[in-house]
Formats: structure tokens, C-alpha cells, sequence
């Protein structure tokens, strides 16, 4: 079985950096209730201080599909995207680990 992990690029809108820490914070409240997810992580840029990056490890492909298939889903990250300018969204699987 392979490691996958969700993960979001993210960038702030102008001036709204604290406010969408807070609601992504709140986003991965709730994910960490969903059956087969790990502790998520939010990191930010040091040079591009509006530039996040999130990820979140799960037991198994089905289980991240099923979190992002629930019904609550996009309710809750809309809550998020409203404070961000860009977002892009991935799947990603370990393929090496030293």
C-alpha cells in the first residue's frame, strides 16, 4: 500500500492572510474526523508571505476520495476559498523516502 496525501496550494488574498489561517485551521478541524486522515499541515513561504502550502497524509487513496465525496465537503471549503486569490489542489503519492 502507498502513502497519499492531499494537498493545496494556496495564495492569500491581499491582506487576508490571518483569516484564512483560521479558516483553513477550521477545515482541517474537520478533516481530522474523517475516517482514515492523518494530522494536516499548513506551511507558508518565507519569501512570499501570501503563499501556503497544505497537506494531509491518508490511509488510502478510497479514504481521501470518500472525505472529498462527503456531502459537508464543499461547504467547508468554499469557507476557505474565501479568502484566497489562487488554489490549486492535489492528490500525491510517496515515491521515495530517505
Amino acid at each position: 500500500m502507498s502513502e497519499v496525501y492531499s494537498s493545496g496550494a494556496w495564495t492569500a488574498k491581499e491582506g487576508e492572510g490571518e483569516a484564512f489561517v483560521e479558516a483553513w485551521t477550521e477545515f482541517a478541524r474537520w478533516l481530522r474526523t474523517m475516517p482514515g486522515a492523518g494530522t494536516a499541515r499548513l506551511i507558508r513561504d518565507l519569501d512570499e508571505p501570501r503563499r501556503y502550502l497544505s497537506f494531509a497524509p491518508w490511509e488510502s487513496a478510497e479514504a481521501m476520495h470518500a472525505w472529498k465525496a462527503d456531502p459537508e465537503f464543499g461547504e467547508r471549503i468554499a469557507a476557505v476559498r474565501e479568502y484566497v486569490a489562487e488554489f490549486t489542489p492535489s492528490e500525491l503519492e510517496l515515491v521515495a523516502g530517505v
